[in-house]
């Protein structure tokens, strides 16, 4: 054999190795789009630890990594707020990929499905984000009674004003 084909077989034989669909055809990070009916809406993304990761307005989109550690996932709560509105939280949807299921079964075998992918977070994907709000039924404003007595009603009003018997 020619030095070059063996080098060939070589490097063919470690890249087939090392080879995990998830991690060389998808991503472990993701642009997330996040929507609200109406547009505007104040919004804080925390992940499962608790850490804020994002504060901002929708529409928005942010790259968010989809893992959180060996076979484990991130998980993001998503708190929208706005005047008028119920505020309300919600999940970003996490999934498993695709190409780590059927990529790995044909391409990447057990190196893909229990090493690379699970380390690196490309076995799941993350869903964008469509929220609608919903209206307040009580208003936050309160009315207010204001009492006073007869010396402060001027004398032009004082004609108008109803007896109650």
């Amino acid at each position: 054999m020619k030095s070059g084909t063996v080098q060939f077989v070589a490097v063919f034989a470690v890249a087939a190795v090392f080879a995990s669909c998830a991690s060389i055809v998808s991503k472990s990070e993701y642009p997330v789009s996040i929507n609200s009916k109406p547009n505007g809406a104040d919004i804080t993304i925390v992940n499962k630890a608790n850490m804020k990761v994002f504060s901002g307005k929708t529409p928005t989109t942010l790259t968010l990594k989809a893992g959180a550690g060996y076979f484990k996932g991130e998980e993001y709560s998503v708190t929208f707020t706005k005047e008028g509105f119920t505020s309300q939280t919600t999940q970003i949807k996490r999934g498993v990929d695709g190409w780590y299921i059927a990529g790995n079964l044909f391409f990447g075998g057990l190196i893909g499905y229990l090493i690379v992918d699970p380390a690196t977070g490309a076995m799941w994907t993350l869903e964008n984000l469509d929220v609608e709000l919903d209206q307040e039924l009580i208003s936050t404003k309160q009315n207010q009674l204001q009492i006073i007595t007869m010396d402060d009603v001027p004398d032009t009003m004082k004609d108008d004003l109803v007896k109650i018997k």
